[in-house]
């Protein structure tokens, strides 16, 4: 089946649905206007300067090139995960827990996924390596950023409740457990709802890609299976390291709890 390409101006089309959504929100005075414009702008030329890039990577298939293309993918997740914080550590700690979760759980993932289950040759190659890591990290960001925000705000919120616990001879991981536990579950979540009305609520968006270019729906059923499961995983794993360091680090050697590790972002 031969895949419909869409002329630039029929994407124009769809953008004036943005703008009418965007006068619409200006009118009703709720203040996302703009940055609703500016989402739509960022979105039109990132993805655009990606095909580029996509295009060039495609045609090489050289590993340092694939490398490379991941550390960006891995450092501007990473960034994106303390932006996303309303109470953040203070200096690099944020980025580093965020990027560091990412990095283990997201690679190490995404490269069993690729050697073990799919098994391209290489077992680099771009046109899997680069859409899989992408979907591990876009997901994984979210999950990860929504444990360390929930983590960080219930810290700020019952402060004089742990350090009453600390007063009382609890350890810093008993003072602090069920913070920890409903902090791992809030990043959690929205892989495991996206899991459970995957195919009845919704169809994911990779399926819904394979189909439309061309794909029998039953191989693009069982590569979203995989990829529905080893992204719940690697999200699972991120937001447990990411909330196991950031805890730790909201507390000195002598257990003593440090708000001033903590900023307003």
């Amino acid at each position: 089946m031969e895949v419909i390409d869409l002329a630039w101006w029929k994407l124009g089309l769809a953008t004036l649905l943005i703008l009418a959504l965007a006068a619409t929100s200006h009118l009703s005075r709720l203040g996302i206007a703009r940055s609703l414009l500016i989402a739509t702008v960022r979105t039109v030329i990132q993805l655009a300067l990606i095909a580029l890039v996509l295009e060039a990577l495609f045609a090489s298939s050289a590993f340092y090139w694939i490398a490379l293309m991941a550390l960006v993918m891995l450092l501007v997740a990473g960034r994106e995960v303390v932006s996303r914080q309303g109470r953040k550590l203070h200096g690099w700690w944020a980025f580093g827990i965020g990027a560091g979760a990412m990095f283990v759980s997201s690679f190490t993932v995404t490269v069993l996924a690729l050697i073990v289950v799919i098994g391209p040759e290489p077992w680099y190659a771009p046109q899997y390596a680069i859409p899989l890591l992408g979907m591990m990290l876009g997901n994984n960001l979210t999950g990860i950023s929504l444990a360390l925000d929930r983590l960080n705000e219930s810290v700020w919120r019952q402060r004089a409740v742990i350090e009453g616990r600390l007063m009382l001879g609890q350890t810093w991981q008993e003072a602090l457990e069920d913070i920890r536990r409903e902090s791992m579950r809030s990043g959690m979540m929205p892989s495991i709802n996206a899991m459970a009305a995957a195919g009845i609520v919704s169809l994911p968006g990779m399926m819904t890609g394979q189909i439309l270019a061309g794909s029998p729906p039953a191989v693009a059923v069982k590569y979203q299976i995989l990829v529905m499961l080893i992204i719940t995983a690697g999200t699972g794993f991120g937001a447990v390291m990411a909330v196991s360091w950031g805890s730790r680090r909201l507390f000195d050697e002598r257990e003593r709890l440090c708000l001033d590790r903590l900023v307003k972002s």
